[in-house]
């Protein structure tokens, strides 16, 4: 996955992330950070989860795709402490929804750059300028096009082709919202 900005290579103390686990031992877990180049954290077998632990296997495995809390960042050691049972639920399922969102944006982008000709990492970093994220884009670009395109600021070709792939991929939801009012006076 490319990086679009040198802020993204570090994750903030509190965030949460996309990790996969890679190796379980007795009292750690060491896992990648999905969104940060593969970067390392590390799972202390108490912030696997609450409550006392006999078999750290039982609650985490190798190759899992889980949601973490970060809870320590030190950029002179390379050291990322992370928690596991700091998550609930509903975190980890919009963590994941955002970040499977962001995935698809960044492979979409990816296609406009290779239509127009356009350097993808180019693309990325003048979208994520402008945005902070991918997925946002293409929504706003369903919803009112013109003010999006004005706002990015995109060459022509780059502009339709961009239009065009999140009419075809994106669809934003929609609410209807039915009642009676009544109302004296």
């Amino acid at each position: 996955m490319i990086l679009p900005m040198l802020d993204r290579e570090w994750p903030q103390e509190s965030e949460l992330v996309v990790c996969t686990v890679q190796n379980v031992k007795d009292f750690v877990a060491f896992v990648s950070l999905d969104e940060y180049g593969g970067r390392q954290g590390l799972i202390p077998i108490s912030e696997i989860a609450t409550g006392w632990i006999k078999y750290i296997r039982d609650h985490i495995r190798e190759g899992q795709k889980i949601v973490c809390k970060v809870l320590n960042v030190d950029r002179t050691r390379g050291h990322i402490d992370l928690s596991l049972k700091d998550v609930n639920e509903h975190q980890r399922r919009e963590k994941i929804r955002e970040w499977k969102n962001e995935s698809k944006a960044q492979k979409w982008l990816g296609f406009v750059a290779e239509q127009t000709g356009e350097p993808a990492p180019a693309l990325e970093n003048e979208i994520f300028s402008k945005y902070g994220a991918f997925y946002p884009v293409f929504e706003d670009l369903v919803i009112d096009s013109e003010t999006t395109l004005k706002k990015l600021d995109l060459s022509k070709k780059v502009a339709e082709t961009l239009l065009q792939v999140a009419q075809e991929n994106v669809k934003v939801p929609k609410v209807e919202v039915t009642g009676h009012l009544y109302l004296t006076s």
